[in-house]
């Protein structure tokens, strides 16, 4: 990959990052010069998760709308970026080259020339995979979390089961992919938040979890604070279910968090 082939635009809006085998689709929002934080130079990458049905090509356009208003209430600028295999990001998905994208989403926002440094924040496997790129990045500032699975080891016990599922919804398109199933499932047993999260603090960690989620056990984010020694702020919702994006309470313990992290 080569980052000066990237063109992040100035005034923030769409733009593509072209990579030697697929080309994702991303966003940058900026604040207005006068609501920036430390000179607008916070940067956040803000993660999706794995759709639960088939998705529309403009699917992105909601955390296109939620990177608005987070740069618009934080003064942030905030990246946001369609996965692989998803909205109008080019691949197929796998649990690999997912955590491979968000990699290369951090790395653009880090050498665009607009921020200093980088925060996470994902939803659901999105959230997970923030998680697990904060641990292998010391560059990454600190990360938030919400309704984020402890592992993926379920997916990998019926690989063959989650390639059609992955089908199902539209992010995988080729016929002949994966072109190893076992290579393919190792990657989700392999890929482990429960494992990384213990390398992020004393990096600030926020987990938010729906008390009723009915797709990921909010005991996954108990797990996940444990593993971390407890040194997470971890917020259970009353009667949230699984999407917490559309809970407006979750953005607001996002954006609460966001304005107390130092510069």
């Amino acid at each position: 990959m080569t980052l000066g082939d990237v063109a992040v635009p100035v005034n923030g809006g769409p733009f593509s990052i072209p990579l030697e085998d697929r080309t994702l689709a991303a966003y940058l929002a900026r604040p207005a010069p006068s609501a920036a934080t430390g000179s607008g130079r916070h940067g956040l990458v803000l993660c999706h998760g794995f759709p639960a049905d088939p998705a529309p090509r403009s699917a992105g356009r909601g955390y296109q709308q939620l990177a608005d208003r987070l740069a618009a209430d934080t003064g942030w600028v905030v990246l946001t970026f369609s996965f692989r295999g998803t909205s109008e990001s080019t691949g197929n998905f796998s649990l690999g080259g997912w955590l491979a994208d968000l990699k290369v989403a951090i790395e653009v926002l880090l050498s665009s020339g607009t921020v200093d440094a980088v925060w996470l924040c994902g939803f659901a496997a999105g959230g997970a995979l923030a998680i697990c790129a904060a641990g292998e990045d010391s560059r990454v500032r600190g990360v938030a979390a919400f309704s984020a699975p402890a592992d993926f080891a379920d997916r990998a016990s019926d690989a063959r089961r989650f390639v059609s599922q992955a089908r199902a919804v539209g992010v995988i398109h080729d016929e002949d992919f994966p072109p190893d199933l076992d290579a393919w499932a190792k990657e989700l047993r392999e890929i482990q938040p429960l494992r990384l999260i213990a390398r992020i603090p004393p990096r600030p960690i926020l987990l938010v979890h729906g008390a009723n989620d009915e797709v990921v056990t909010v005991l996954d984010a108990r797990a996940l604070a444990d593993a971390a020694d407890a040194q997470v702020e971890l917020r259970v919702l009353p009667g949230a279910a699984h999407r917490l994006r559309h809970d407006p309470r979750a953005i607001a313990l996002l954006i609460g968090w966001l304005d107390r992290q130092g510069g």
